[in-house]
């Protein structure tokens, strides 16, 4: 099966003849490094390769979640805390048009999700504690009061 065929003829399972969209991300050493190291180990983030994922369906796979601040080049220039699933499963199909699936947890599943919102029309603000919204200048001041704690739940 190759990429045109997913993209112009008729997919397995949901049947339709044009893709609903197709994600791509990545998470690289280089990117992560900027990061401070407690941050990544609260967030769960290791490194992956670029990911292409046509047509993706995404699912949680347990119940476990997670507080962190999140961010978007939609909305430049600010944060806020998003409640996002741990564990997910995306299933699609891959650059060379063959059926793909992907098991993520930590930081790729919130990426996953963050990248499916698109998607669907979804911007991280349309799902964020509002009160931890900041621009990012301001990221180490200390949530308002009444706000969720960061981490996993």
């Amino acid at each position: 099966m190759t990429m045109k065929y997913v993209l112009g003829n008729k997919t397995e399972g949901d049947g339709k003849h044009s893709p609903k969209g197709i994600i791509v991300l990545e998470d690289t050493t280089e990117y992560i490094s900027y990061a401070p190291k407690e941050e990544i180990k609260a967030q769960d983030r290791r490194p992956f390769d670029l990911l292409v994922i046509i047509n993706p369906k995404l699912k949680k796979r347990s119940n476990r979640s997670a507080l962190f601040f999140e961010g978007c080049l939609s909305v430049d220039g600010f944060r806020a805390v998003v409640e996002r699933h741990l564990d997910v499963e995306v299933t699609g199909f891959g650059r060379d048009g063959q059926p793909i699936k992907v098991d993520a947890s930590g930081w790729q599943a919130r990426i996953l999700q963050h990248e499916c919102d698109h998607l669907d029309g979804t911007l991280y603000v349309d799902k964020m504690v509002t009160r931890t919204f900041r621009t990012v200048q301001n990221l180490d001041l200390p949530l308002a009061e009444g706000c969720p704690k960061l981490g996993a739940r």
